[in-house]
């Protein structure tokens, strides 16, 4: 990797499902990059293309039906798209780890704990014994489990919700990955617990250096958590900013709906603000842009052309024909406000 490159940089990617009733195309023409220490977040509704985006950089999308037809995924400037199966396996866990949202699926009932934990260790680093458990043992400390070295023998029954989502988080740090893959982590938990496991994968951050993408449809969570963020909608990413510059000055519409949907303790409100329609079926994708069916500053063209991403800002891009009329839109109150009540 050069001095100044990405860590990361994902290129034109697109992963296509082919189905009998035709080609679902779950991530379409998706660009983005990842810095040393970064955090970016990858926010949109279900169905997206969040998580197939994140399986994309694993090589883990589901086949026969799933597979990779375009684009580069650049690992310190290695395609990881043309790498054998053998070598992606070499990547895996040491290079690049993946916290997916259910821990319970996550982890086998059958293996304790500290197995699950060790394994990457045994197939990555070939260690044994003593050492072995040792670094089991700091993963779980790392991931702030009480007692780390009783909990080894715990099967993933006798462990709380919250415990079985770190040690899924311990078995992704064992091997000090360089960027580890967060697919909506607190989705389970209750809203302490969720405030208590983000603490602590920006300690682990802190401690470790690694960068993180983070997975999510929580505005909150991701305004805490991330440095940079991009919106999803439809397969495609439709704006990328710093997490102050899209709280604060969101372009594209539907960034604006996802904003506004967030409810604000410094606001009396009759009725939530929320965004309109459904998002189109991936099946059967609307000519020019995907959201212009749901959006409140569509015109002609936007139902015809599909919008290039285009610098809105220093470091803030977005996809859309019409940001500046929607940014004043909202500014007049005229769109995507909620009622204040009196």
């Amino acid at each position: 990797m050069r001095a100044g490159e990405p860590l990361l940089q994902v290129e034109d990617l697109r992963a296509y499902f082919y189905t009998r009733r035709g080609v679902v195309k779950a991530v379409d023409g998706v660009s983005f990059t990842l810095s040393e220490g970064e955090t970016l977040g990858i926010v949109g509704e279900s169905g997206s293309g969040k998580t197939i985006t994140s399986l994309c950089l694993m090589r883990l999308v589901p086949q026969p039906a799933g597979k990779i037809v375009g684009g580069k995924i650049l690992f310190e400037g290695k395609d990881l798209l043309q790498l054998s199966e053998a070598e992606m396996r070499e990547y895996r866990g040491s290079k690049i780890s993946m916290i997916l949202q259910d821990p319970m699926a996550s982890l086998n009932p059958v293996y304790t704990v500290g197995e699950q934990v060790a394994e990457p260790l045994r197939q990555h680093q070939h260690l044994a014994g003593k050492k072995l458990w040792d670094q089991v043992t700091e993963a779980l400390r790392l991931l702030r489990i009480p007692s780390p070295r009783e909990r080894l023998n715990n099967y993933p029954h006798q462990m709380s919700g919250g415990m079985r989502q770190r040690v899924v988080g311990g078995i992704a740090i064992s091997c000090r990955p360089k960027i580890i893959i967060a697919d909506e982590p607190t989705t389970a938990l209750d809203a302490t617990i969720q405030a208590q496991y983000l603490a602590h994968l920006k300690d682990l951050q802190r401690e470790t250096h690694v960068s993180m993408i983070f997975v999510s449809h929580d505005m909150g969570a991701v305004a805490r958590v991330c440095d940079r963020v991009a919106v999803m909608y439809a397969g495609k990413i439709v704006e990328t900013a710093t997490v102050r510059e899209l709280f604060n000055n969101p372009k594209h519409p539907y960034t604006i709906g996802l904003v506004n949907s967030v409810p604000r303790l410094d606001r009396k409100i009759q009725r939530l603000a929320s965004i309109e329609g459904q998002p189109p079926a991936l099946l059967n994708l609307p000519p020019g842009c995907r959201f212009a069916p749901r959006c409140f500053a569509a015109i002609d063209r936007c139902r015809t052309e599909e919008p290039p991403r285009v610098e809105v800002g220093p470091d803030h891009y977005a996809s859309c024909w019409r940001t500046e009329v929607a940014s004043q839109m909202v500014e007049d109150g005229v769109a995507m406000r909620p009622t204040v009540a009196q």
